[in-house]
């Protein structure tokens, strides 16, 4: 199991999501996920795994999609659904064992989800598995910044972080603990090449990457061959 529950982690986090997660972010997490929405040629049916609050899934109602978002915790998508009535379907169910027949979307987005799994390159064949051959696949993570920034980026991880979960409280303060750890973590077992061969190995070609806000976001998108 990964070192820290997910499902636990997030359950009491619905509420506050949106507001916290862009001003913990500094306004940044808003321009990535939208960034991620764009890298999909327009038209066609998406799922968005790991879609939490819909914060992806509304960019893409947006532009026009037919959406179907699927995260495992009940009470992040008790707010999508507020946030969307009947607009988008939203399916509780693991992103390790999707409940779709192969080549079901012509898209699939995922946001901050191959840090929680037990075996990302599974994951990753899991999601290529209900994409039709063609369709595009695209990522959002956390990156590591590095130059001049790495030393800000530590200190805000290491002690802003941690400091504003712990005020914020409803279950911030174990994010604040966690995050920093968790990134360093998945980037020292999962560099930029690794993560590339797990695409590869999952089937998608035409693999881009493109770091965002000197490097703290990170997108992956390809096509499936």
């Amino acid at each position: 199991m990964p070192a820290v529950d997910a499902k636990e982690l997030f359950s009491p986090l619905g509420p506050s999501y949106d507001r916290v997660g862009a001003a913990l972010s500094f306004g940044q997490d808003p321009l990535w996920r939208r960034f991620l929405v764009s890298r999909l040629p327009p038209g066609g049916r998406v799922l968005d795994v790991a879609t939490g609050t819909g914060l992806v899934a509304a960019e893409l109602v947006q532009r026009n999609f037919e959406v179907t978002g699927v995260d495992q915790s009940a009470e992040m998508l008790a707010v999508a659904r507020r946030r969307f009535g009947g607009a988008v379907e939203l399916v509780e169910a693991s992103a390790d064992a999707l409940p779709f027949a192969g080549e079901s979307f012509e898209h699939l987005t995922f946001t901050y989800l191959l840090r929680y799994v037990d075996d990302p390159r599974a994951t990753l064949a899991e999601l290529a598995r209900v994409v039709q051959r063609g369709g595009t696949v695209a990522s959002l993570e956390f990156g590591l910044p590095g130059g001049v920034a790495r030393p800000l980026w530590e200190a805000y991880v290491r002690i802003g972080l941690p400091a504003a979960g712990r005020v914020l409280g409803h279950g911030w303060h174990e994010v604040g603990d966690f995050l920093g750890d968790s990134i360093r973590t998945f980037w020292a077992g999962h560099p930029i090449e690794r993560q590339l061969e797990d695409w590869r190995a999952a089937g998608l070609r035409d693999l881009r990457v493109r770091r965002l806000s000197l490097g703290g976001g990170v997108v992956i998108w390809g096509r499936k061959a």
